[in-house]
């Protein structure tokens, strides 16, 4: 296997590069259904608009969460099975994979529309935003299932070696939602109704793409018997995935978090409810830019390490790694250099706003994101423990940065510095983060052998 198939002999460089970047495109296309409804809905509804996706955030990155507990936990036991020449299971895990994405798309979908304006209420909806935000969320739950099966179709093309297609299924409902998004917003006056509609519109089309591929796996024969759920498989599976998985449901928790407690402390300055919302709502999806193509080079290199960990090749997991490192520190610090350089530039991007808008915001940009250059450290570690087998590491360090440090910083430090508390519990937990990545990593790299 290692003879005949690539990822077991090809110069790591040239690999990562061929894997990542259609990865990394992919990723950005995903942010950008978040990204261009954003733009557009600040530049014709305003900054109540911009209010209402951040609020109705957390809901996509549940659904984000769902498709890579299925997606990245197929990928991984699919990868490592064919690097140990076990192609049969790999089709048995492709087949159960599919018919999850499917089941937990449709339940998640059904359970969001049930209990819409409680969900809202707790991610901190004010009366102001709340009509807003609900019409938007009626609206893309329904293409929550699309989104569920093409996220997680797409890392199981990635991991059978077709990275391009893989970018494809993605952009192609990018490419519609952006043309849709001015048609429905501006001239049909929709409004966040019509962002919505484009969104689920472009989903539609990229789930098309994605189900498409089922009949053209090139490493597996997926035969119809594979097409079942196996609680047996379904659990393995849930388990090399889940520290991405958590990772997503930690940001759900900290938007929930950082929403209510700028809505509370907001209130107590001069900035308000709405202002605070609304700055963290950009703040979080520009910085979602930047996490995307740090989670497309995480995921490029995910069926190399893959491979070669089960190929007994650890040199090569080695070089992986570092490489992956070096190339995050790279895009981070760039960055970095635009989050401190250009904050106001970027936040005029998604719509006008009065002084004390721009003043939040840009104080918002530049503070919470000070220690980005190190942010992705956390993110390519834990990905890294679930590529090689190893989930119980790969979760406990994916709930590093999110639960075990930056909630607790957000409860606790506006209780001695206000608003700014929630600024600044970011680069706090980043750093700590960092650090416990940097030892864990350092430790099981001693642990694996020269290569076979």
């Amino acid at each position: 296997m290692q003879q005949q198939n690539p990822l077991g002999y090809q110069s790591i460089p040239s690999l990562l590069k061929s894997f990542a970047i259609p990865s990394i495109i992919a990723m950005l296309v995903g942010s950008l259904y978040n990204i261009v409804d954003q733009v557009f809905i600040g530049q014709g509804v305003g900054y109540l608009g911009n209010a209402a996706t951040n609020v109705s955030y957390p809901l996509t990155t549940i659904c984000l969460a769902i498709s890579l507990l299925i997606g990245i936990g197929s990928a991984s036991r699919f990868s490592l099975y064919l690097g140990s020449g076990r192609q049969e299971d790999a089709a048995k895990v492709a087949g159960n994979g599919i018919c999850m994405m499917v089941v937990f798309g449709v339940v998640y979908a059904v359970l969001v529309e049930l209990f819409l304006t409680p969900l809202l209420t707790a991610f901190g909806a004010t009366a102001a935003v709340m009509p807003y935000a609900a019409t938007y969320s009626r609206i893309i739950a329904l293409g929550m299932p699309f989104q569920i099966i093409t996220t997680g179709m797409s890392k199981l093309i990635l991991a059978d070696g077709s990275p391009k297609y893989s970018m494809t299924c993605t952009l192609i409902g990018a490419v519609i939602n952006t043309i849709l998004d001015p048609l429905f917003i501006f001239t049909f006056d929709m409004g966040v109704a019509g962002a919505a509609w484009a969104t689920i519109i472009g989903q539609f089309f990229s789930f098309l793409a994605a189900i498409a591929y089922v009949r053209r796996f090139k490493s597996i024969r997926l035969q119809r018997a594979c097409l079942r759920l196996s609680p047996r498989e379904c659990v393995q599976t849930a388990s090399l995935g889940m520290s991405n998985s958590l990772n997503q449901v930690a940001i759900t928790l900290v938007q929930i978090v950082m929403n209510n407690s700028l809505t509370y402390y907001g209130a107590q300055s001069a900035y308000g409810t709405d202002i605070p919302l609304a700055a963290c709502g950009i703040v979080m999806k520009t910085n979602a830019i930047l996490l995307s193509i740090i989670i497309g080079i995480s995921q490029g290199s995910q069926p190399i390490i893959g491979f070669n960990y089960g190929a007994g090749q650890y040199d090569r997991v080695k070089k992986t790694y570092k490489l992956a490192i070096l190339y995050n520190f790279i895009v981070s610090g760039i960055g970095f250099i635009l989050f401190q350089g250009f904050p106001r530039q970027i936040i005029s991007l998604f719509g006008n706003g009065d002084a004390a808008y721009f003043t939040f915001a840009i104080h918002f940009m530049r503070t919470f994101l000070f220690m980005v250059i190190v942010n992705g450290v956390q993110l390519l570690s834990s990905n890294f423990f679930a590529a090689i087998g190893k989930p119980v590491k790969g979760l406990l360090l994916s709930m590093t940065r999110q639960v075990f440090f930056l909630i607790p910083l957000v409860l606790i430090l506006p209780l001695f510095m206000g608003i700014d508390g929630v600024l600044y519990a970011g680069p706090v937990a980043d750093g700590i983060a960092f650090v416990v990545s940097v030892l864990l990593i350092m430790r099981e790299m001693k642990k694996m052998k020269p290569g076979v």
